[in-house]
């Protein structure tokens, strides 16, 4: 089941707050996951923050859509609860 942005977010907020594994581990797979899901919240925190600008700049959610690859009302549904967050 596809998880909300926000969920995305608070996730790697928490998972960025862990310690680091044990020197010398640093490239395990763990770790590359770690980095992998901090990345992922990274880049739908810029997601939302480019979505937060074209609305802004009053693109419609039809043309956000467009771009994310979904229909204007599936970006509203996601992005949208999140554009006063």
């Amino acid at each position: 089941m596809a998880r909300s942005v926000e969920e995305i977010l608070r996730q790697s907020e928490v998972i960025a707050r862990q310690r680091h594994l044990p020197e010398g581990e640093s490239d395990s797979p763990l770790e590359r996951l770690r980095q992998a899901v901090v990345g992922r919240g990274e880049a739908e925190r810029r997601l939302l923050e480019a979505v937060r600008a074209a609305r802004e700049a009053g693109c419609s959610w039809a043309t956000v859509g467009a771009i994310l690859g979904t229909s204007g009302e599936a970006a509203r549904q996601r992005y949208g609860p999140l554009q006063d967050a």
